[in-house]
């Protein structure tokens, strides 16, 4: 059973992964053998000592994932240093919160290029790679707002259901080539993006009082459905997205 999870040998790219969901997927995905390349805007020599931890190999890439035209030459550069590409995590994302008659085309178009076309255009050129390979796993993170609206979040809500839509269009394409593209959808989480609401008492009840399990969740409940999308026990999973919400798209 062990082995189904492996990821022994396996290069894994995380995009956002020194901080939060991303950095705790990363751990995650070491943890079971994969070695990390984080995509970020900064290098943390301190995340990536976590990750070698591990006892894997770990390096971090600064880079602004809206520079579509440098996609290229940052796939070349990773599998020049790590030697390929087996699992992508498109897990970069970004907020901007305004009503909806006042939000600024500059907001949003930030938050589509970082949490929309970043993700299909890294996924468009990681894949070219992983069909030469013949076998590669792709995870997309998506969102609860990827099935409900939210309040005065129209772009981020927008970029979340692009996601979920175009990895189904990749899987359709790309199952028969052995590729699997997948999302993890996570609920309320207990990271840097949602101080705001957590610190926001009244806002906090009503949260808790809507999740089943009673709590936030923790960026390390993400790291079991990362591993599963990209080991081999997920290998007839296509185009499927796992919420991590502690049942609240069960209410």
């Amino acid at each position: 059973m062990n082995q189904m999870f492996d990821l022994t040998g396996k290069v894994a790219v995380v995009t956002g992964g020194n901080r939060g969901l991303g950095k705790d997927m990363a751990i995650g995905l070491a943890s079971a053998g994969a070695d990390i390349v984080v995509i970020a805007r900064n290098v943390r020599e301190d995340v990536l000592e976590e990750i070698r931890n591990e006892d894997v190999k770990a390096i971090s890439i600064d880079y602004n994932l809206r520079d579509f035209e440098g996609y290229d030459t940052l796939v070349d550069q990773i599998i020049s240093e790590m030697g390929g590409i087996d699992i992508l995590v498109n897990n970069a994302g970004v907020q901007k919160r305004h009503p909806s008659v006042e939000f600024p085309k500059e907001d949003w178009d930030f938050v589509m290029d970082i949490n929309a076309n970043s993700v299909f255009f890294l996924c468009q050129k990681v894949g070219k790679q992983m069909i030469k390979q013949g076998k590669g796993k792709i995870i997309n993170i998506a969102s609860l707002l990827s099935f409900q609206g939210g309040l005065n979040v129209p772009a981020y809500a927008a970029s979340k259901g692009a996601v979920i839509q175009f990895t189904k269009a990749l899987s359709n394409e790309w199952a028969k080539l052995g590729i699997n593209v997948n999302c993890i959808a996570p609920g309320y989480m207990a990271t840097d993006m949602n101080t705001a609401i957590i610190e926001d008492k009244t806002r906090n009840s009503q949260i808790l009082d809507r999740i089943p399990a009673g709590r936030w969740g923790k960026p390390e409940d993400m790291r079991g459905a990362a591993i599963f999308l990209a080991s081999n026990a997920s290998d007839y999973v296509h185009g499927h997205t796992i919420a991590i919400d502690g049942g609240w798209l069960g209410r």
